[in-house]
């Protein structure tokens, strides 16, 4: 089950807001009588908290119910060295336990495939363990292994109550495929946590616009990349090369961007306040910046947990940044073109160390110089077998066996010009200036002002799931790409 699936919006999210909601009463009348009999409750959300680690399990276990059980004995590992770190007077065998399980965990269920078919490749016999990737494992691994450390480190207490602590870690909205939330960010808002119409109205808002952002941009740009780049590459022009990635590249941030929207969104509903994921990142004016602007919460978890621990700035830092950049692409998926286009940022990101942040350059030739380097980088990230990864770069500089713009991608462009048109706009942040627009607008107005703007964000609600819902009927292009790392 996805977000942007008819059934996820139409049955499973009133079905988990009713259920929410009964919660809530529930939680009322539990504190009510507590209060009236003079009791003290620490746990003020028990039900609704009940309700949304209910609903994250069977979200999680829609598609494959077996590797819910595998989550919560991961849970169950970090809900005990959590308290082993926390209560020990040695706390580092208990860090070093807990992150090897989480570790271990990770590499058996997406890597072990990968090397037993690399050894097999060279020459050692080893039989592929056919075990299949649990969706989102790497995110909710990586929480886990960020919530040890914090506790490690005393940047958070270590969490007493186990279903708090699932609670935590199996959270639908950002479950299988991030933001990745550190456990401080939340962990007051756990059980103490506020909710009212601004936040209901602000999170649905902000999901439906990744709604948006999915089906009517992602979807359609998936499949145009795959009509230029699924196929046979061997006649794919120049154009159709360049065209084709182009696509892509749009695709995946409009998808993964999408995601994130949705999934703060939902989490501002029920009172969570997630991290943003993505600030305008094609608008970079280096490799640098880029990553400062896309999957955020990877590059915080890599710069806190690894680079600045192996020496960052301080010293070896061209040696740092290439470890870190090699573990960013290997986390992408279990296949050898992930390590490649890790290494290929990492080259270039340690070369701009030492030059290009150094150099007084006009913005608008940084930006021209990041953007064809993010289209390279996207065939290494989009093409998992070498071989056409290697068709689509000789057609890519020309040395294919078809040149001129062929009719296919003629009609890829112009068929869809109004697409192409506005997800260049929205790479831009446009959108977030004409809304601090009209909430300064409203701010004038007074209570007219924000009931008309309520009305304005209703109707555009209502115009993505008229638009969102006559696309998805009958769509075969509805995967997250994210979901599967």
């Amino acid at each position: 089950m996805v977000f942007s699936d008819l059934l996820f919006i139409f049955v499973f999210l009133p079905l988990f807001a009713l259920t929410y909601l009964l919660g809530a009463w529930l939680d009322k009348i539990r504190n009510n009588r507590a209060e009236t009999e003079g009791e003290k409750l620490n746990r003020r959300l028990i039900w609704r908290n009940i309700a949304l680690v209910i609903f994250s399990l069977i979200f999680y276990s829609w598609g494959e119910p077996i590797y819910v059980f595998l989550m919560l004995i991961s849970v169950c590992i970090n809900y005990v060295c959590g308290l082993g770190i926390e209560k020990s007077r040695h706390s580092k065998p208990w860090l070093i336990v807990g992150v090897a399980l989480d570790l271990g965990i990770l590499g058996t269920f997406k890597y072990l495939g990968l090397f037993a078919e690399t050894l097999s490749g060279i020459g050692i016999p080893v039989s592929d363990p056919g075990i299949a990737l649990p969706i989102g494992i790497s995110f909710y691994i990586f929480q886990s292994i960020s919530y040890l450390v914090d506790v490690y480190r005393k940047e958070s207490p270590a969490q007493h109550n186990y279903l708090d602590l699932l609670l935590y870690i199996s959270m639908f909205p950002q479950l299988i495929a991030g933001p990745i939330v550190r456990y401080g960010t939340i962990a007051e808002e756990i059980n103490h946590r506020r909710v009212d119409s601004g936040d209901v109205a602000q999170g649905s808002y902000r999901f439906f616009i990744g709604l948006a952002k999915k089906v009517i941009f992602a979807n359609i740009l998936g499949e145009i990349a795959t009509q230029l780049l699924g196929g046979d590459l061997t006649d794919l022009s120049t154009a159709g090369a360049w065209v084709g990635i182009a696509a892509f590249s749009l695709q995946i941030y409009f998808d993964f961007s999408g995601y994130s929207d949705m999934a703060i969104g939902l989490g501002r509903s029920v009172g969570f306040h997630f991290p943003e994921n993505f600030r305008h990142p094609y608008t970079c004016t280096s490799m640098t910046d880029f990553w400062r602007k896309w999957h955020i919460s990877l590059g915080s978890f890599f710069r806190d947990y690894v680079y600045i621990p192996i020496g960052g700035n301080r010293r070896h830092q061209a040696l740092n940044i290439m470890v870190v950049w090699m573990l960013t692409g290997f986390w992408h998926g279990a296949s050898w073109n992930f390590l490649f286009w890790g290494l290929y940022f990492g080259v270039i990101i340690t070369i701009e160390k030492y030059t290009l942040l150094k150099w007084r350059v006009p913005r608008v030739l940084l930006h021209l110089y990041c953007l064809p380097l993010l289209l390279i980088s996207w065939a290494m990230f989009y093409f998992e077998d070498f071989g056409r990864m290697q068709q689509f770069y000789h057609a890519m500089f020309g040395m294919g066996a078809s040149q001129g713009i062929p009719m296919s991608v003629e009609s890829a462009v112009m068929d869809n010009l109004w697409l192409w048109v506005f997800a260049i706009i929205l790479c831009m942040p446009v959108r977030e200036k004409i809304a601090r627009f009209a909430d300064r607008i409203a701010i004038k107005m007074g209570e007219r002002g924000e009931i008309a703007l309520q009305a304005c964000r209703a109707v555009i609600s209502i115009a993505i799931i008229i638009t969102s819902v006559a696309l998805l009927v009958g769509a075969t292009n509805n995967a997250f790409i994210y979901t599967r790392f």
